[in-house]
């Protein structure tokens, strides 16, 4: 009776999840014009990742008026040569204490740039020359405060390919399904668009920079205002490399930063885990709910995936979902105990509210 409820319930996420995806497929494209008012591109850059050029080529080729500021550790940073090929970025050395680097150097752009609206993302996010239109657009309604993206995976190796298998399988479907819910006080680092007066409402980035989890913190804040976050129809790239050891602790990083922002939603997460409980059925002979839940699985990944996502990977490692699911399985167990994350070469500890120690 007991397997057969949690079968069920897990079989019922994978088809919000699917459901959850339609819904998002058919939303209203935003063709607003909230870019016209000026926007200030913030971008924090750490060292030279092989997709970088690339990245900040696209964001030199947008629609609209805008700037672009890229903040640097130090002078020596390796990022510097390849940003002085692009006339039009600012480069700004950004010193900071802050305990969360990334956010005090927002902090120190954020004082330097000069319009109303602000778009945040990761160095190595790649755009398409309406971006700034898109993801702008829903601001234009007053009710809401923070648009953010999905993201999709290029890996430069098999191991950040097998990675990005669960930002698009996994975590892309969760977000679809918290938004369907109606939870909505979370966003990603892909895209963190709002406007420069309620930054200032909460404190700017310095309220938020002793939190490892920045991005969470910020739409939690502007969330906190009475204003919504929205996820905007655009699908930016981001790339990742790396070994099988740096992919681990990249997952760990991400799993324990989720569980000490929301610890009672990761409590919750082994809910979802349809491969599981489907090898669970099996070792009990229920081959009838193990065959359901894996065929279930395997469609809600393709959905996502594919068909909201467009990841060439899913389909070229579309059989190894599963056993992506069951390492996911395993970082979510290593996620649950301690507090320590690597992160950029540093080793932090994280108190019990996500802050860096």
């Amino acid at each position: 009776m007991i397997l057969t409820i949690i079968c069920l319930v897990a079989a019922a996420y994978q088809v919000f999840s699917v459901a959850a995806c339609i819904v998002f497929r058919r939303q209203k494209s935003s063709s607003g014009h909230a870019a016209t008012n000026g926007v200030s591109i913030l971008k924090p850059v750490h060292g030279l990742d092989p997709a970088f050029r690339e990245a900040i080529a696209s964001h030199t080729q947008l629609h609209g008026d805008y700037e672009l500021l890229c903040g640097v550790p130090s002078p020596d940073d390796p990022a510097i040569s390849v940003l002085r090929e692009f006339p039009t970025v600012r480069v700004l050395q950004c010193k900071t204490a802050a305990p969360n680097r990334k956010a005090g150097v927002l902090a120190h752009l954020a004082r330097e740039s000069r319009f109303p609206l602000i778009v945040v993302n990761d160095a190595d996010i790649r755009v398409e020359p309406d971006y700034l239109e898109r993801v702008t657009a829903p601001l234009e309604d007053p009710r809401n405060g923070l648009v953010t993206c999905l993201f999709r995976v290029e890996g430069s190796t098999f191991a950040a390919r097998f990675e990005g298998l669960s930002v698009v399988t996994d975590f892309a479907p969760s977000a679809l399904v918290a938004r369907l819910l109606g939870v909505d006080e979370f966003a990603m680092g892909s895209t963190l668009a709002f406007r420069r007066a309620d930054l200032e409402r909460i404190g700017g980035f310095e309220a938020i920079s002793a939190y490892l989890a920045d991005d969470y913190q910020l739409s939690a804040r502007v969330h906190a205002l009475g204003l919504k976050c929205v996820i905007s129809d655009v699908i930016v790239s981001t790339h990742m490399g790396g070994t099988w050891s740096e992919v681990w602790r990249h997952q760990v990083r991400w799993a324990r930063t989720i569980r000490v922002s929301k610890p009672g939603g990761y409590l919750g997460v082994p809910v979802t885990f349809a491969v599981l409980w489907a090898l669970v059925a099996a070792a009990f002979g229920a081959w009838s709910y193990a065959g359901a839940l894996l065929a279930v699985r395997m469609i809600a990944a393709t959905q996502a995936g594919w068909f909201v996502l467009r990841s060439p990977d899913v389909l070229k490692l579309w059989l190894l979902i599963p056993l992506r699911d069951l390492f996911g399985m395993a970082v979510w167990c290593a996620g649950l105990f301690g507090r320590t994350v690597e992160w950029r070469g540093r080793r932090l500890w994280l108190d019990s509210e996500g802050r860096i120690q």
